[in-house]
């Protein structure tokens, strides 16, 4: 297996691809129906299947900028670390979902040292599934589920949108 080094760690080569939405996808599927957005996926091929896509280098669309309502699901991949400020962005996603609707992110975790803000300065903040758990329990979201690290060091969160 190749693998690149970082500070005296090494790690798997693909984490440095990007694409990093490949290795969740065959959950997303699962549940991630309808009509919906992928926001930051950098790439159309790399984009959730039948998604609209939500990404400034593609069609300058912003992740509090988006002018979509009453959508089933929001995906993101890999994103939501590079936004300005993600309780605003996460606000947003909350709005433009229908109740019932279904958040997904699918985010770096701690355990990968490259992703860490301090190393990486495109990554503006470090979440975890703890603390988006509090934040999304805190809005009134619902059947709130996170993961631990995988193998691409990366973590989900999914939740469904409470009644308004």
């Amino acid at each position: 297996m190749k693998t690149i080094e970082y500070k005296g760690q090494h790690y798997p080569a693909f984490q440095a691809e990007g694409n990093a939405a490949q290795y969740i996808l065959p959950f997303a599927l699962k549940v991630c129906k309808g009509r919906g957005v992928d926001i930051g996926c950098a790439k159309p091929e790399w984009a959730f299947p039948g998604a609209l896509l939500v990404d400034p280098a593609i069609n300058g669309l912003h992740s509090t900028g988006f002018p979509m309502r009453d959508l089933d699901y929001v995906f993101s991949s890999h994103c939501l670390e590079h936004v300005p400020c993600w309780v605003d962005s996460l606000n947003y996603w909350q709005e433009a979902l229908r109740a019932g609707g279904t958040l997904f992110l699918y985010l770096p975790h701690y355990s990968q040292e490259y992703w860490r803000p301090w190393n990486n300065r495109k990554h503006r903040h470090f979440l975890t599934p703890e603390l988006l758990f509090d934040f999304l329990n805190d809005k009134g979201w619902r059947n709130i589920f996170t993961t631990g690290p995988d193998l691409n060091n990366s973590f989900a969160v999914m939740a469904e949108k409470g009644p308004q």
